[in-house]
């Protein structure tokens, strides 16, 4: 079933918080809900439906819902890291398709800035020990891959380095990605890192994990933000600009039974899905919202989803191609990961945000896309060196 116009957004709330030393992650989902409802100018009582992921305390979904007083006829709690609130925004469109709710609140937030803190407080200022973790047998790859010290940024770092080999790409072009979000960043008022820099200072900052550097990673933050999906009919009764969900798709890579193959993300199936649904190609996006955990993450969604060849994303991010009002491709007008705020280590919500923004017309003038009529969002959750899943989105403004 094509979801193309079956469901609009009709409200968009990231909080503005990047620190929460005395809230609670409920706390966090309510502000956000809250903030949704009154951008969408609906009441709690209209909410039917209501997705969230791992960041939800507690039961999860039935936690946030009892904390905001919800009562519901459809639920969902996919958790797929990064990019869940993507697929979230995908399956509540099939939910009211289905005629299973007729608007549906999703909500991410959380506090792991804080909470960082805190264990650095609770080992007496010192940085927190990572301990090794025994194998969990509900987790039977975990045996496999924990002796061999497995992080974030090492999985990234094997992505970015096989790309280097393979295509020649350098770390000055993936520079040209942080530096673009921090020309954007400059004019939010919220990010967390608004001093614009150039490549040289990319290049130059202490290396993390061969060849990302420190500013090749995104900030963590505290924080959240909401999305409220509605039936057609109800977005057009309400006074907000219409955005429609025309074009979805959702795909998981794994270690493929070890025939393993760096050079490509699961965003090279969730793409061509949702381009498809949408009846549009790559050439049509006037803005994209792409998750950016690392700058490799960007440049790889880039080819994978079609604005460049593969092997070529390099070469498309250089000499600021994806700097507003000056490159071909404007992208995370807000500042994004890399700059802005990252909230809950999940930070896909806010790509959705941002591409609401700027459909509306709502973004900072000084990045606002003219005419900006067509968007993409899309979202890495896991990691591109091992199993993740991508999620794709395209938005029209009607």
């Amino acid at each position: 079933m094509s979801l193309n116009g079956k469901a609009y957004i009709v409200g968009a709330y990231e909080h503005p918080t990047r620190h929460a030393p005395d809230g609670s992650v409920v706390r966090l989902h309510a502000d956000v809900a809250r903030g949704a409802l009154a951008d969408a100018g609906l009441a709690k009582g209209d909410i039917d439906g209501y997705f969230c992921a791992g960041d939800a305390p507690g039961l999860g979904t039935t936690t946030v819902a009892e904390y905001l007083g919800l009562k519901l006829r459809h639920v969902d709690s996919t958790e797929c890291g990064g990019s869940a609130p993507l697929l979230h925004v995908a399956h509540a469109a099939a939910a009211i398709a289905a005629g299973r709710c007729n608007v549906a609140l999703i909500t991410l937030a959380g506090r792991p800035r804080a909470a960082m803190a805190e264990a650095a407080a609770r080992a007496g200022g010192g940085k927190t020990p990572l301990a090794l973790r025994a194998p969990d047998p509900d987790a039977p790859e975990l045996a496999f891959e924990l002796p061999y010290g497995p992080a974030t940024q090492n999985l990234y770092a094997m992505v970015a380095k096989r790309h280097m080999h393979e295509f020649g790409t350098t770390s000055e072009q993936l520079a040209w990605i942080k530096v673009a979000a921090s020309h954007h960043a400059q004019h939010n008022e919220h990010a967390m890192l608004r001093n614009v820099v150039t490549v040289e200072e990319v290049v130059n900052s202490p290396m993390v994990s061969d060849p990302l550097h420190r500013l090749d990673c995104c900030v963590m933050s505290d924080g959240g933000g909401a999305l409220i999906v509605a039936r057609p009919e109800i977005a057009r009764d309400l006074k907000r600009p219409l955005v429609k969900v025309r074009g979805t798709g959702e795909a998981p890579k794994h270690s493929m039974g070890g025939h393993i193959d760096l050079t490509y993300s699961a965003a090279a199936w969730s793409g061509p899905t949702a381009f498809a649904e949408a009846g549009l190609t790559p050439a049509d996006i006037q803005y994209a919202s792409l998750y950016d955990s690392f700058t490799i993450t960007v440049l790889m969604q880039l080819e994978d989803l079609g604005f460049c060849k593969k092997g070529e994303g390099g070469r498309f991010v250089a000499d600021g191609s994806l700097i507003s009002g000056v490159g071909r491709l404007p992208f995370n007008t807000d500042g994004g990961g890399l700059c802005n705020n990252h909230p809950a280590n999940r930070g896909g919500v806010t790509k959705v945000i941002e591409a609401v923004r700027q459909l509306r017309g709502e973004a900072h003038p000084k990045v606002q896309v003219p005419n900006c009529t067509l968007a993409l969002a899309s979202g890495i959750g896991g990691a591109l060196a091992s199993r993740h899943t991508a999620g794709t989105l395209i938005l029209e403004r009607v």
